[in-house]
């Protein structure tokens, strides 16, 4: 995202967010054993699920959630989730998840496109004026086992 957007703009396309979309088929050489693990706190409550979308490109980050490498969700327990990406192969990524409270799939926002929902990426990164930019929230993966930890910013 390498161009200026106005905030509603930018959150309806990351409320598109949908897990009834496929998630990019793995590389066939990712070892079965590599995965991404993402520990999720901050949440206000335990209700609704919390939705996770990993991406391998800045150019789609965070909001062209049906070009993600994977996605997935979690239930809520104690204000803390979980989601994993497993068969991921190395490379770098970044992850992007919010607290999908009423659990209809999509990022909710207010009139200006600010979420009423909370919000997380990996690395905690925030963004100015809309999402985080991709470069803030990257991390390099090896293979093997990552733990990453989100927190989750209601806005």
């Amino acid at each position: 995202m390498r161009f200026v957007e106005t905030p509603r703009k930018i959150f309806t396309l990351i409320g598109a967010f949908s897990l009834a979309l496929p998630p990019a088929v793995m590389q066939a050489q990712s070892p079965p054993g590599n995965i991404i693990h993402v520990g999720i706190a901050g949440l206000h409550n335990d209700k609704g699920q919390v939705l996770c979308a990993l991406f391998s490109s800045a150019a789609d980050f965070p909001k062209r959630v049906n070009k993600a490498v994977a996605l997935a969700k979690s239930g809520i327990a104690q204000g803390h989730a979980s989601c994993e990406f497993p068969g991921v192969a190395a490379g770098t990524y970044a992850v992007s998840v919010f607290h999908d409270e009423n659990s209809n799939g999509k990022l909710d926002a207010n009139f200006m496109g600010i979420p009423r929902e909370g919000v997380g990426a990996s690395n905690n990164a925030k963004g100015h004026f809309g999402p985080p930019k991709f470069e803030a929230a990257a991390f390099r993966f090896s293979g093997g086992r990552a733990d990453l930890e989100i927190v989750i910013n209601y806005l």
